[in-house]
């Protein structure tokens, strides 16, 4: 015998009712996290998202979505030019940071780049991107972005699965 039949299978139709259960069904796709930055009339502004994909090689397209409940919604959905960082291993505090509250820079390493967009430092991967698109996509906007210039180094990145950050080891 496999062991299939002690496995306990829930299905379920996503709806109001079942929305707890539907986050953590989500929540089992590990995710790299970012902090996406842009620029306001009232200063910097960021948010953790882990909605990040790539669209297209050529042209270099990448997306990710915003929760028009969010109180940073109108900023980035606004925003022409926007700056994508994938979190290193151990950069949980700076996901919490942007996640709890978008205009909290202080005591964090940041520099604007030509655009005035914030460029944070510690970060794997940053993509600097110019919005193209935005698009309906229920509770939340999809926004599409051309990537004009991308800074990398070598690390391991921040993951993010079953409501908890980690990481894995490539050995």
């Amino acid at each position: 015998m496999d062991g299939s039949s002690a496995i306990s299978i829930e299905t379920f139709q996503p709806a109001p009712d079942t929305q707890r259960a539907y986050r953590t069904a989500l929540g089992s796709f590990g995710t790299g996290v970012t902090v996406i930055t842009t620029t306001t009339d009232l200063g910097p502004c960021a948010i953790t998202v882990n909605s990040f994909a790539s669209v297209s090689l050529e042209p270099a397209l990448v997306l990710w979505s915003v929760d028009k409940a969010s109180d940073r919604c109108a900023a980035f959905a606004e925003a022409r030019h926007s700056a994508i960082h994938v979190l290193e291993r151990g950069q949980q505090d700076l996901a919490w940071r942007f996640a709890r509250d978008g205009f909290d820079f202080a005591q964090t390493d940041w520099q604007p780049d030509g655009n005035g967009v914030p460029c944070l430092g510690g970060c794997l991967t940053r993509f600097d991107c110019e919005t193209v698109a935005a698009h309906d996509g229920g509770d939340h906007i999809i926004l599409v972005s051309k990537v004009t210039s991308v800074s990398a180094r070598h690390g391991l990145p921040l993951l993010f699965v079953q409501g908890k950050f980690g990481s894995f080891s490539t050995s």
